[in-house]
């Protein structure tokens, strides 16, 4: 053997040790092992049904190729998951989950049943981001962002403290517009049947995704009207409808909206606890990606409507939940008295 070769051969030989030696480590702590997915809501509901469908491919994209074991953790909307998550799961990569997104903020709107700290948890990614959409039934003579502002439109939602109300009153802060939230509706399909008899004129804040798969002909067959969307980002179906945050001049107003649309911009984000080693939070993420890049599942996510349009890196998330907690607080006071159901 020529000394080039035999240069190129230990070369070759460092570089296997180098990688089996970074792999390794993950290797022996995932093999054999049952991993735990937490899924923040009830069985058979959206988020229920995206994590167990990303719970039969994601083992197999993590070093080891663990079991995965889906767990469901309902409670006081997502944050008992959260609250798990943070004082008593294992911290050493063996649980992962799937929390709605607004409890990793609530702690920022002044929610004082949640008792933990969204900046240190490990962020893994998310399918998808969330667009909200101002929307009416096709007989209310509101056709614009002027309409809202010079009538009254009733908006149905849950109730004072709901993601509805709260957009109702943050939109009519910013942008002087006269939505009215009426409260009683328990779910969406309450609402787009209230819409449907005449009772109320329409949602204050549905999602785009919510539209496309439980009422998909209802914006092509003109309907119902998408007035105004809001979100991270705007969605290209929707041109011609005013995106909020390029409506918005205020500095001040800006920074609220920034923080206020944080949970839209987690989509339906996957976590792991505080003090996970760094390797394995890296190894998790990369296995998710790997699967919201798999055609098996794409293909497996198509058929069951699960959206999976805007796929998030962990990075990208920890971005937004730093961001979001790094609002002055005089926007925050502002961001909680909204929440409240005030606005200072």
């Amino acid at each position: 053997m020529t000394l080039i070769r035999r240069s190129i051969c230990i070369a070759l030989l460092v570089t296997a040790w180098a990688a089996s030696a970074a792999a390794g480590p993950i290797d022996a702590f995932y093999k054999g092992k049952t991993v735990t997915f937490l899924v923040g809501g009830s069985a058979g509901g959206g988020y229920d049904i995206l994590g167990r469908a990303i719970a039969r491919y994601i083992g197999h994209h993590i070093p080891g190729d663990p079991s995965i074991v889906v767990q469901n953790m309902p409670g006081a909307g997502g944050m008992v998951a959260m609250d798990y998550l943070f004082h008593t799961a294992e911290h050493d990569g063996s649980v992962i989950a799937l929390v709605e997104n607004g409890p990793p903020l609530a702690p920022l709107f002044g929610v004082k049943q949640a008792r933990y700290d969204a900046t240190k948890f490990n962020w893994l990614g998310t399918p998808s981001v969330e667009t909200a959409v101002a929307l009416v039934w096709h007989t209310v003579p509101v056709n614009s962002l002027a309409d809202l502002k010079s009538r009254t439109t009733t908006m149905g939602a849950s109730g004072t403290n709901s993601t509805q109300a709260f957009y109702t009153r943050l939109v009519d802060a910013v942008l002087g517009t006269k939505m009215k939230a009426i409260n009683g509706y328990k779910g969406l399909n309450d609402t787009f049947l209230a819409m449907e008899r005449g009772e109320i004129d329409g949602s204050p804040s549905v999602f785009y995704s919510a539209i496309t798969s439980t009422r998909p002909h209802w914006l092509p067959d003109h309907l119902a009207k998408a007035i105004l969307q809001y979100g991270p980002q705007p969605v290209k179906d929707l041109a011609g409808v005013p995106f909020v945050p390029d409506l918005i001049t205020v500095p001040d107003d800006k920074l609220l909206l920034q923080a206020a649309f944080a949970p839209l911009a987690l989509g339906r984000p996957l976590v792991m606890p505080p003090g996970v080693p760094a390797e394995r939070v890296a190894a998790m993420r990369q296995a998710l990606a790997d699967t919201l890049a798999d055609p098996t599942f794409l293909a497996d996510a198509k058929n069951i409507k699960l959206v999976v349009n805007a796929p998030q890196t962990g990075q990208q998330l920890q971005d937004v939940i730093d961001h979001a907690y790094a609002t002055p607080p005089r926007v925050v006071d502002r961001l909680r008295a909204l929440n409240e159901g005030v606005d200072r």
